[in-house]
């Protein structure tokens, strides 16, 4: 009985009890702390700006908060909110150098509680912190994203835009003290002036109020201006690209391992980084698009040296704390990331294959492709499908700027299903598929041409489609007649599978539409039906099946249910459909009549993963 009195006693502790001393979580730490920061930054925004916030209950919790200043000092408090905001979201993604500035910034807040406010209550806040930052300092050790100058030029954007109007919050934030009644005009200007240090149009009746709105502006634009600075003077981590080494072992790889994958020749997209496995044999390749590490088709290489290049994947999502995620890959490579990773695995949509051998005009469901394949011969098209090593300089010339021309959109789009380029030395294996007609007093740059298609190799055997362009003045049905024309041509190239379009959300439509189909699947169904307006979900799906094809499930890896809009999001920017790049806001040239007439239907005409794949329905 002693020996247990005398022994370990940490079992009579009750088990919250032994939580609350322990502390939160290591892997909690960044989020808690992140939070904690999040909310003074805004507390002390509020305390800058509203001055009934100097009254309230919530002021007094403001005043033992680090960062809070005397309300004469509105400016400081307000940029050390901003900055405390910014800072939170580095914190929050575990960056080494968020978490520098951090243990920095505590201290010193620590020493202006206690000197301005002898406030002990607030120095124990700023220990706090920062003893959870220096206990768990191993939790902040994400690496730099990959920055370039124009970041400087965003910043000066955005910071200019969001203090503009926060300047026009702080300008109307003392509205009895404000002579007279300025107008919207009169506001602006104040701010515009205020922010570069020029004292503007408003008056107030009150020098602490004039002083206060005054030097919280210039406090504001002097904000801008440093970070500016800042980031167009720091050190460039430019984006890791594809290097003719990496390039090279790539498609060694695909030579071997390429007829896995359908979507493997897309790998060598060179806006896309690569990760090896340690034995070489396997490669995951990536971009990185606002925080989030996104990888598309499987693995390239041995599938036994998957979980290698896998693991090196997670190690370098880890290492910058990105978020990691794969859009479309087929249904082996999503169980062996699943097993390999802990992450889930969600159906993205249908990849339509056509069997070359099993392709036939004939029969009544290949009447409608039949009919209009024969009127569009009929009508002079003729068409031609070849190899690209086997196109003349001059015929790749005009297959290269009718795709420029053609494109319909300032953005090339595509990521996880697009080349982005045609006719490069590397590629003669593609194949191009071409429609002509000779028109009288046709004085088109590109002679006959009407009608592209560019096909990338599926292994030795097969070829995946990649791009769909077409004359606009050419006659409806291009995209079925090059499609025929290949299918047709393919067993003279050696190849015995086509990858058609991918349709998104396939079988939701399909099953939505049957007999039976329970109110769940037929209102996903209606809201897939009503997206279709702008995104072609349920026309492609419609296009696809005229050719009879079978359909291949593909799947989105994601790590938790909460990174989906964000993942979202990224695919959707990697895929060009949202465009954030700056200089184009400065840029003045205006686009030809034809091509702003097409946009919108090349906004609507196509869907992540594809190239431009415009379906021109029958």
């Amino acid at each position: 009985m002693s020996s247990r009195i005398d022994g370990d006693k940490s079992g009579q502790v009750p088990t919250r009890v032994r939580r609350i001393l322990s502390g939160p979580r290591p892997e909690r730490v960044p989020s808690l702390v992140g939070t904690a920061v999040t909310l003074v930054g805004l507390m002390d925004i509020a305390a800058g700006i509203i001055p009934r916030f100097n009254h309230s209950r919530v002021r007094a919790i403001a005043e033992v908060i680090p960062g809070s200043t005397r309300p004469m000092a509105a400016a400081v408090t307000i940029c050390a909110g901003v900055l405390l905001l910014l800072l939170a979201h580095g914190l929050k993604r575990r960056k080494r150098r968020a978490w520098r500035a951090a243990v920095l910034l505590l201290p010193i807040g620590a020493v202006a509680q206690f000197w301005y406010r002898h406030s002990f209550i607030g120095v124990a806040i700023a220990a706090a912190l920062l003893a959870l930052l220096l206990r768990h300092q191993g939790e902040f050790k994400a690496l730099p994203d990959p920055r370039s100058r124009w970041k400087a030029l965003a910043n000066f954007v955005l910071m200019g835009a969001f203090s503009i109007g926060l300047g026009l919050v702080i300008v109307n934030a003392h509205p009895h003290k404000i002579v007279g009644d300025p107008g919207l005009y009169q506001q602006l200007a104040h701010v515009l002036y205020g922010l570069v240090g020029i004292e503007g149009p408003i008056a107030y009746d009150g020098g602490r109020a004039d002083w206060i709105v005054g030097w919280s502006l210039g406090a504001l634009g002097m904000l801008t201006a440093l970070t500016t600075i800042y980031l167009a003077f720091r050190p460039e981590h430019p984006a890791a690209r594809l290097t003719a080494e990496d390039e090279t072992k790539l498609r060694e790889l695909l030579a071997k391992h390429g007829h896995r994958d359908s979507l493997g020749h897309f790998a060598l997209r060179r806006d896309k980084a690569v990760v090896f496995s340690p034995s070489g044999k396997a490669a995951v390749t990536y971009r990185v698009v606002s925080g989030v590490m996104l990888a598309s088709g499987d693995p390239i290489g041995d599938v036994e040296a998957w979980p290698g290049a896998i693991e090196r994947f997670m190690e370098e999502a880890k290492a910058h704390s990105w978020t990691p995620a794969v859009m479309g890959c087929s249904e082996t490579g999503g169980e062996v990331w699943t097993r390999e990773t802990g992450l889930d695995a969600l159906e993205l949509g249908d990849e339509a294959i056509v069997d070359v051998k099993d392709f036939s005009l004939s029969g009544r469901p290949m009447r409608n492709v039949r009919q209009m394949v024969k009127r569009i011969e009929r009508n002079g098209y003729t068409t031609k499908v070849r190899r690209v090593s086997e196109l003349t300089d001059e015929e790749l010339t005009a297959v290269r700027g009718a795709s420029e021309a053609w494109r319909g959109t300032d953005t090339e789009r595509g990521f996880s299903m697009a080349l982005g380029r045609v006719g490069d030395p590397g590629d003669g294996d593609c194949v191009i598929a071409t429609a002509h007609r000779t028109e009288e007093g046709d004085t088109s740059p590109f002679g006959d041409l009407k009608a592209i298609q560019h096909f990338v190799p599926w292994g030795k055997d097969g070829m995946s489609l990649e791009l769909m362009r077409r004359d606009r003045a050419a006659d409806p049905g291009m995209n079925e007649l090059l499609i025929v024309a290949s299918l047709q041509a393919a067993p003279a190239l050696g190849i015995e599978r086509v990858s058609l379009n991918f349709a998104m959300f396939r079988s939701a439509l399909a099953r939505g539409e049957k007999i039976g189909a329970g109110p769940v699947l037929r209102a996903w169904r209606s809201l897939l039906v009503f997206l279709s307006r702008w995104f072609q979900i349920e026309s492609l799906y419609k296009f696809n099946a005229k050719f009879q094809p079978r359909w291949e499930p593909r799947f989105v890896v994601f790590r938790t249910t909460r990174d989906l809009p964000r993942i979202g999001f990224a695919a959707m920017q990697a895929e060009g459909f949202v465009t954030l790049a700056l200089p184009r806001l400065f840029e003045s040239r205006r686009r030809p009549k034809q091509d702003r007439d097409c946009a919108h239907q090349d906004a609507v005409g196509t869907v992540p993963g594809q190239a431009e794949r415009e379906v021109q329905a029958a």
